[in-house]
């Protein structure tokens, strides 16, 4: 059977000493059994080099050598994982840790086709994946599952430092022996594996120092930061004790200037006239008002420092132990400062409105005695501290010759606590007299520009930035901690058969037990929208304030007073600041020692836990077969899984012993005794078939086809047990819920077809895919809903309180979260294309290119009334058009690269505003990096992110209605890297 052999650069890798590497990175399986798949081809590779060697001095003088360093060498390293990997996949390599100057590894996933990343901050964060978002996309950490500070199961990436992560790979296609969880693609990092390094001893540090071009701009805001890494890499006792270590810091600046308008949840007939689109049922001539909108200046710091380390044993040949751990701890701390303006709703009065469609995006708008139109003056400031641990032992042994075992234990966690301090600060007639006024003679002008920042007007402009007219009005605190954890173990074993086209089988087994927690708290003191007796405003002083002025594009824009914080809260609170509770508030049924008087029992009915239990088991069949005289490879199997999902839950059952209520007490002393606490969900079984076949059309281009049912689980924040139900006088039963325990997975059959042309120093790629999902989350009303036949603590009747009476329970509305969206298919077209030009003359020789395209679209459509009317929106994390493409050049030791990624128009979550999901506007991203190699062991780099100071944009369903225009600037570095 003709075997399909390395190409002239594999070759040529191997025997300029790299072939090791080749090796190293090309394991990117999520399943330990590819380690023995990459032991034999470091064997082959091995054969490789001792053929060449041996040959005559005239062969060895007709094969060409080609050294490829640098980005170049990546890229190679790359392709060759790529060729010889059994699923549809993209490969991601780095030379040596620290080798890559991205911020984090989202940064350089986005290269890579059909890859796309939603950016938070200015950096890029959560990756999407064939035009699905985050939630959609499942990944592990050395082939384990992780758990994410983002409260869902989307990763954010950029708590991963390039620093200490050895490879990456994106896997489009699925196995039966891979982890369940990921509709549109896994990503897997991998850490270092000392004993696979080429070398006996390898150290690495890198220092960078950093300036953000567009914080000078922002009253406050750090200009300057740093990164600073290093990582060890050793063998010890005769090459069978491996250690590796690393940290990698980040301290840099956070800075944007933003405008964000806020959605239309009100509406109002402004110009007497009928629309030309329907309006609300009950009068269609009335047009939707925005809420209002913000101007802000955002600056703080952003610090995560990671670490690495890895202990791997092999005593003897046919076994080896591996202790790996992964820790990142990223802490933010930020503030915003600025305005909020808040148009007053339909109560206001609007003179010389602007409508487009039947939506106002301009105008006059004045307070009036019910209107609660007004400028707020902010100075919010949030904390944001997370934590992710990825622990885990593994264990390969080669019991015989055909037989190996692998057993993996592991454990991840992650942990975020997030503050959100609000400061409000409104207008007085004078704030220098005893008893302040607030001061309602308020008009607001203001034109929205589309996707350019608007014009804007206000009478009390002068006031802003008036120590004798601003006073604060109120202070909140809004903790939210969420917690996540898994604990994972899996055993697996492979058999290599003898047996016609089948060359081994695979099976094993996977258990986890997953924990999801989250905590709500609330501290408010004062009044956001009038100056309170029972909690008056503060007068300010001149130390606790300084006037700001806007610069930049922002430039036109009235100054205000930015209020330093602990001054503020010193003078307000001389006996300290009260700290957030979670606590039931004042209502029926609780007995309140501490006195509260407004009702703040959300706080602690969306607090609870989700438990997710998973069983898996698979059976795995590898294919060595010939079609007529072509090599044909892949596997086909299936994976079980069985799922066990419940939630705590808190029911209101009017005080109800006999239904469950119990005396609940918060930590701070109040108790309520309406609730009954009791856990529900849900346990169903899937079965996952899949196939990859990989056929070898000429030794240097191949063919693959992928088919398989695909599985994502529902956020798990979304699983979460906040369902009430209430019984109305007449005895009708109520009942509703933003997430429901009973969510099922999200399910597809997907289908990939691929050609791979590989030349000597490039590759050609060229695929299509097509996926049909099943349904998706939408939130209904249910009439008639079975209260008590699903669970709920409800009564059988209830007794009139006035005549005695019995009255029978009937059973209403339940509003809740459900898997009826209806789904559909996602296709796309993928092209890829990277050429070393090795064979150019001279310095010209050094130069490469590398580019993708991706076309994707779907029929699946949500529906968004953000911005007033109804209206039809694409699938969150769907550009059609995306692409990247890179120029790099590598000669005597200078390296450098311009990379450019562009995607267009996508939904995702609006930044800076939780569960609002909004139009983004298209985005090209340019990132310049460079070094060069002083000697072998001392280099230094400069690079330059976000080179044309590209700003995210975003709107409500219609360009013409604004949503948040954001500006983050250039950020530059310059550093020096030893490797030893």
């Amino acid at each position: 059977m003709p075997q399909f052999k390395p190409s002239v650069l594999a070759i040529a890798l191997a025997a300029a000493g790299l072939g090791g590497a080749f090796v190293s990175n090309s394991a990117f399986a999520q399943d330990q059994q590819d380690q023995q798949e990459q032991e034999q081809t470091q064997v082959q590779q091995q054969n490789v080099v001792e053929e060449v060697e041996q040959q005559p001095t005239e062969a060895d003088d007709s094969i060409e050598r080609i050294e490829v360093k640098g980005y170049s060498r990546s890229l190679i390293d790359s392709i060759n994982a790529k060729r010889y990997e059994d699923t549809v996949s993209e490969q991601l390599s780095a030379d040596d840790l620290g080798s890559l100057p991205d911020v984090s590894i989202a940064d350089a996933l986005t290269r890579l086709p059909g890859i796309s990343a939603v950016r938070t901050g200015g950096q890029a964060a959560e990756i999407n994946i064939r035009g699905m978002s985050g939630g959609f996309v499942f990944s592990t950490l050395n082939g384990r599952e992780q758990v994410s500070t983002s409260g869902s199961r989307s990763i954010e990436f950029d708590q991963y430092p390039t620093e200490l992560i050895t490879s990456g790979a994106v896997y489009k296609s699925p196995k039966a022996s891979l982890i369940e969880g990921g509709v549109a693609g896994t990503v897997e990092l991998k850490t270092a594996s000392p004993l696979a390094n080429d070398k006996a001893h390898t150290f690495t540090a890198n220092v960078r120092g950093m300036y953000n071009d567009r914080a000078g701009e922002v009253y406050g805001a750090d200009e300057y930061g740093s990164r600073v890494s290093f990582s060890y890499q050793g063998k010890y006792l005769e090459d069978t004790l491996g250690v590796a270590v690393g940290y990698a810091r980040l301290d840099q600046p956070s800075v944007a200037t933003q405008f964000i308008g806020l959605y239309y949840n009100g509406n109002k007939d402004v110009d007497g006239k009928p629309n030309d689109t329907d309006g609300p049922a009950d009068n269609p001539a009335n047009e939707y008002i925005s809420e209002g909108f913000e101007l802000q200046h955002l600056g703080g710091k952003e610090e995560r420092n990671g670490y690495m380390g890895a202990i791997e044993w092999a005593p003897v040949d046919n076994f080896v132990l591996k202790a790996d751990a992964f820790v990142s701890r990223f802490d933010s701390e930020a503030f915003a400062r600025g305005f909020r303006v808040k148009l007053g709703g339909p109560s206001a009065a609007v003179s010389n409105p602007v409508i487009d469609g039947n939506a106002v995006i301009g105008g006059n708008f004045n307070r009036t005695s019910q209107s609660f139109t007004r400028v707020e003056i902010v100075n919010d400031d949030n904390r944001d501290y997370d934590e992710v641990d990825s622990y885990g032992v593994n264990a390969n042994w080669h019991v015989t010759d055909r037989l190996t075992v692998n057993a993996d234990v592991s454990l991840s966690k992650a942990k975020s606590d997030f503050r959100n301090g609000l400061l409000w600060s409104n207008v007085a007639e004078d704030a220098t007299i005893d008893n302040p006024v607030f001061d309602t003679n308020v008009s607001i002008n203001y034109l929205l520009n589309g996707l350019d920042l608007p014009d804007v007007g206000f009478n009390q402009a002068a006031a802003f930035s008036d120590i004798d007219r601003v006073m604060v009005s109120k202070y909140g605190i809004y903790p939210y901690v969420n917690e996540d954890e898994v604990k994972a173990y899996r055993l697996d074993f492979a058999y290599e058969l003898d047996f016609g086209f089948l060359s081994s089988v695979e099976f094993g087994a996977r258990y986890s037990d997953r924990t999801y927690s989250n905590d709500r708290s609330v501290f408010e003191y004062g009044n956001d929208g009038a100056f309170s007796s029972s909690e008056p405003p503060l007068r300010l002083t001149d130390d606790m304030a300084t006037v700001v002025d806007w610069e930049g594009d922002f430039g036109y824009f009235p100054s205000y007073l930015a209020i330093d914080l602990n001054s503020a809260l010193n003078a307000w609170f001389p006996n300290g600041v009260p700290q957030p509770v979670q606590t039931w508030g004042n209502a029926d049924g609780v007995t309140d020692p501490q006195g509260y008087t407004t009702n703040y029992s959300w706080s602690v009915l969306q607090s609870g836990e989700v438990y997710e239990k998973v069983l898996s088991a698979y059976l795995m069949f590898n294919i060595n077969a010939e079609l007529g005289s072509l090599p044909l490879t892949g596997n086909f199997g299936v994976r079980r899984v069985d799922t066990d999902q419940s939630a705590t839950l808190l029911e209101n059952v009017g005080g109800d012993a006999t239904l469950g209520a119990q005396y609940i007490v918060d930590e701070i002393g109040i108790i309520n005794d309406l609730y009954a606490p009791t856990i529900k969900g849900d346990k169903y079984t899937d079965y996952l078939p899949s196939v990859n076949l990989n056929l070898g059309v000429t030794e240097n281009s191949q063919v693959r086809f992928a088919a398989a049912k695909v599985m994502s689980r529902p956020p798990i924040n979304r699983l979460a047990g906040d369902a009430s139900a209430t019984v109305s006088d007449d005895g009708k039963i109520n009942g509703s819920s933003t997430n429901n325990p009973f969510l099922k997975p999200f399910y597809a059959d997907q289908f990939d077809l691929s050609y791979e042309y590989y030349m000597e120093d490039g590759i050609v790629v060229a695929a299509v895919f097509y996926k049909n999902i099943d349904s998706f989350i939408d939130t209904i009303a249910i009439d008639g809903f079975d209260f008590k036949g699903n669970g709920f603590n409800v009564p059988d009747y209830i007794v009139d309180p006035t005549s005695g009476e019995q009255i029978e329970t009937t059973n209403g509305v339940y509003t809740t979260a459900v898997n009826n969206a209806e789904g559909g298919y996602i296709r796309g077209v993928e092209l890829a294309y990277t050429q070393v030009f090795t064979g150019l003359p001279g310095a010209f020789s050094g130069l490469g290119f590398n580019a993708n395209y991706s076309f994707t679209q779907s029929e699946v459509e949500s529906k968004t009334d953000l911005g007033g009317e109804t209206v039809t929106q694409s699938l969150p994390g769907l550009s059609e058009n995306v692409a990247s493409a890179t120029l790099f050049y590598n000669y005597a030791g200078f390296d450098a690269r311009v990379s450019a990624r562009y995607r267009d128009d996508f939904v995702s979550e609006q930044v800076a505003v939780n569960e609002q999901v909004v139009n983004f506007d298209g985005e090209t991203v340019v990132d310049f990096q460079s070094s060069y190699q002083i000697t072998d062991y001392l280099g230094v780099l400069f690079q330059v992110n976000n080179l044309t100071d590209e700003p995210t944009k975003s709107y409500f369903g219609n360009p013409s209605r604004t949503g948040t225009l954001q500006y983050f600037g250039r950020e530059y570095f310059l550093g020096v890297t030893v490797n030893l």
